[in-house]
């Protein structure tokens, strides 16, 4: 097997499953370049509704050059309210063409603004807000710029379809801007987080600067660590030391500075002073980066992909998913004793089950047999255990399932070289697009 870069192999990503070379060239020259469309699974009542019995208004945005959570904040900003009644499905890239849908608790759809690189379309109104997978998946049309070995994409595409048994398939790694593209740190505030090992979360988010980062970030960086290793913190000179756009540091540095930052119950307050839905983020992160990792012993051991062996825990498919699209569920889990191992097989095969890795929770049923074994070898050289992750307030997870692989029908056209696909909520085109660029994460 092809190693992978470097700078996936520090996110639990060791290797590709194509062994020739990519395409090359660059992806995102333009924000069109990279278009997403979320594939809708909610179903709004009208806009008349009544909204004390559907206080939510549901929205498709179509939004460029935005990020999510960057997208969000002004939009609440604008419409005056807090960040806490904005709601999505699913996080998307920054630099991309996106259509997705919000939820906004309180609000009618002549409130709405307008903001730049933003078109916004009322849809109706529901009973609840958006949750994370509240879409069935995302359908992906994006664009390669000048790439250096075009023809390459067919001996890709047929790796792809060798290792899917019949179809392009990858494993269902998660991707480097899980955690995060230029500093992918979020798993080792994860990690520590886990470990309830408060202080060295915060300082792995606020301090810990990177080569990559512009210098004024790193110069702040480089001072919390130093304030950080004083025997007396002055978190605010730390504080003031860091530019206005790291908001979320300061935010953490702020209730250093009002609670004293010397306890471990100031550090959790401060990655407490952060919104929710990035408090578990952190815990997912370190849930994915064990998930990567067994992705990758599995591929080294050469144990399949696509069919189980005695061992596995497997899910069966969402019945409710849209006809082309395969959709694990993974509420519904089954683990494959020895004689079920060819019945098993070709349900996967049709489709209707998935092979799946865990994403270590409380409740976690980790698998037997070789699949076993490799799970636990990896969770033992993190040093994690499923009881650790009984944890307070929203860094608390009970783990689920996920399966490893992921196949999709790909469409490729040449000129230009444009790579079209569809996958399933939470899987990410990253993995998909790794295979045929051969690239340096970040440009992906």
């Amino acid at each position: 097997m092809r190693e992978a870069h470097p700078l996936e192999r520090q996110v639990g990503i060791d290797y590709y499953v194509s062994d020739g070379d990519g395409v090359g060239g660059r992806l995102r020259g333009t924000p069109a370049d990279f278009r997403v469309r979320e594939l809708e699974a909610v179903d709004p009542e009208p806009l008349d509704a009544d909204p004390s019995a559907y206080p939510h208004l549901l929205v498709r945005a179509t939004l460029t050059d935005w990020d999510t959570n960057d997208f969000a904040g002004a939009l609440s900003d604008a419409l005056g309210v807090s960040r806490e009644r904005v709601s999505w499905a699913g996080t998307k890239d920054k630099r991309a063409v996106t259509t997705q849908l919000f939820s906004i608790r309180g609000i009618e759809a002549p409130d709405l603004p307008a903001l730049d690189g933003a078109d916004l379309e009322a849809l109706g109104r529901t009973g609840r807000n958006l949750e994370f997978g509240d879409l069935a998946g995302n359908a992906f049309e994006i664009r390669v710029s000048e790439p250096e070995r075009p023809d390459a994409v067919g001996d890709v595409r047929d790796a792809l379809r060798a290792f899917g048994g019949g179809r392009p398939a990858v494993p269902n790694w998660f991707g480097h801007q899980r955690f995060g593209s230029r500093r992918p740190v979020t798993h080792e505030v994860g990690l520590h987080v886990v470990r309830e090992e408060w202080r060295e979360a915060v300082l792995a988010y606020v301090g810990n600067p990177a080569e990559t980062e512009p210098e004024r970030t790193r110069e702040a960086r480089a001072t919390v660590e130093a304030v950080a290793a004083s025997d007396d913190p002055d978190w605010r000179a730390a504080l003031e030391a860091t530019p206005g756009h790291l908001g979320y540091e300061r935010s953490m540095l702020h209730r250093l500075v009002e609670n004293g930052g010397r306890d471990p119950a100031d550090f959790r307050a401060a990655l407490e002073a952060v919104p929710w839905n990035l408090q578990r983020l952190f815990v997912n992160a370190a849930q994915s980066v064990a998930f990567n990792r067994i992705c990758s012993e599995r591929l080294r051991r050469g144990l399949p992909f696509d069919r189980p062996v005695a061992g596995d825990v497997v899910c069966f498919a969402d019945a409710d998913a849209p006809a082309d699209l395969r959709l694990p569920d993974t509420d519904r889990v089954q683990r494959v004793t020895e004689d079920r191992v060819d019945v098993v097989a070709r349900h996967c095969e049709r489709g209707r089950a998935f092979v799946t890795a865990p994403l270590v929770g409380t409740e976690t049923t980790l698998g037997e047999g070789d699949p076993g074994d490799v799970e636990r070898s990896v969770l033992d050289d993190l040093g994690l255990s499923p009881a650790d992750f009984d944890l307070p307030g929203n860094f608390d997870s009970s783990g689920t399932r996920r399966a490893i692989l992921v196949d999709t029908e790909l469409t490729v056209e040449r000129d230009p070289l444009t790579l079209s696909f569809s996958l399933p909520r939470g899987s990410y085109a990253t993995a998909v697009l790794r295979e045929f660029l051969k690239a340096d994460p970040r440009d992906l």
